[in-house]
């Protein structure tokens, strides 16, 4: 089938020169390694605790050890018994992309890949240190596989880095037409202003349908106000009012100004007993009334919208969950860039605006499907 092109893995794998001998010895060599796997990842997670670089990169922070050490253990019965298809190519994919999203310097990745080669090492040599032949296919395949796999996660981080420099582009591209147009926007706007003030002094009391129309003009032009206040704040570092701020009461003035219909519930949990931050109260306030406001839209007519909070590791982790039809994988991708949105009315900047204040306080914010239907949004900042 020489029209069919040759996929990434099918090339790296060509490239190692890797074949049926590999793959044969590597499924032999997992005969006598899966009674080891759990000491493997036993190894694996007290080298990363020890080391404190390695350990603040931990996804979950140490108090989800116990789980990672499960998934390593599929990690390495997959890696010694195959098969080594696409499948086996998109799931390690996957894991890479993990290791990018949580800011894994790819030093620590290497580094963590040579404790599998050693201990893998060790137990081949066990194994087959008196058959030499044996034991040399044994280390050629486990040296290729781990290669692959270094290769696989290398190229999630290229491809990440190819991401971020159109993103780049975008975003200059979009504050060059922010800037230039914000200000003259700004010029109408404020005549249109004045102008409603006019005529609200010179409106008879008796006019009610007049005082409709001049009312609803009023709260379009805070729309338009507020929209290219987003506008500008997305390219702008306004600055932060540090301050030690309460989240409970951020969240409350958060949930009090956003509307949400008779037949949508919004649940706070556990707010007071988590710790204060640091941060900007208002710009802090700003991210859960975006948060808020998108839950509420997705849950509507009727649905329901939770504030679920917790501490640990040294940080505080905020979700809000609606019950709404969450997020298509398409959009999933860029859902924090400016101008992506899912609402038919909707511009695209209130997740972009709340990923860039979350990030100038030292915080993440995240996306996961809600289990059972939904979205969840997850915003960790430090304690």
């Amino acid at each position: 089938m020489s029209g069919v092109p040759e996929t990434v893995f099918d090339e790296l794998k060509r490239y190692v020169r890797w074949g049926e001998t590999d793959e044969q010895a590597l499924r032999t060599l997992h005969g006598f390694a899966a009674p080891q796997f759990q000491l493997l990842a036993e190894e694996f997670y007290d080298r990363i605790l020890k080391h404190e670089g390695a350990r603040a990169a931990l996804a979950g922070g140490e108090s989800q050890v116990g789980h990672l050490k499960v998934t390593m253990v599929a990690w390495l019965d997959r890696l010694l018994a195959g098969p080594w298809d696409e499948a086996y190519w998109e799931q390690r994919y996957r894991i890479g992309r993990v290791h990018v999203r949580i800011g894994l310097p790819q030093h620590y990745m290497f580094g963590a890949m040579n404790v599998h080669r050693t201990g893998l090492a060790r137990i081949a040599y066990e194994a087959f240190h008196d058959d030499p032949d044996a034991l040399q296919r044994v280390r050629t395949a486990l040296g290729k596989i781990l290669d692959l796999e270094l290769a696989v996660m290398l190229h999630t981080y290229r491809d990440d880095l190819l991401a971020q420099q159109a993103r780049v582009e975008r975003l200059s591209t979009f504050g060059q037409l922010v800037g230039s147009i914000g200000h003259d926007l700004r010029n109408p706007l404020g005549v249109i202003e004045t102008s409603l003030y006019i005529l609200r002094t010179r409106l008879g009391e008796g006019d009610e349908r007049a005082k409709k129309h001049l009312d609803r003009i009023g709260e379009q032009l805070g729309v338009a106000n507020g929209i290219i206040t987003n506008l500008l704040d997305m390219i702008r570092n306004r600055p932060l009012a540090r301050e030690r701020v309460a989240l409970a009461e951020v969240l409350g003035g958060a949930a009090a100004v956003v509307k949400r219909p008779a037949g949508v519930t919004l649940d706070l949990d556990g707010l007071d007993a988590i710790p204060e931050v640091e941060g900007d109260p208002v710009q802090l306030r700003q991210v859960f009334v975006n948060l808020l406001e998108n839950a509420v839209f997705a849950a509507s007519p009727e649905g329901a919208v939770a504030v679920r909070a917790r501490a640990a590791d040294g940080s505080v982790a905020l979700e809000v969950e609606d019950t709404g039809p969450g997020v298509d994988p398409a959009t999933r991708r860029r859902l924090f860039e400016p101008l992506i949105t899912t609402k038919d009315k909707g511009i695209g900047l209130g997740l972009a605006l709340v990923k860039r204040i979350a990030e100038r306080h030292g915080g993440t914010v995240e996306y996961s499907d809600r289990p059972g239907g939904g979205a969840r949004f997850t915003v960790r900042l430090p304690a």
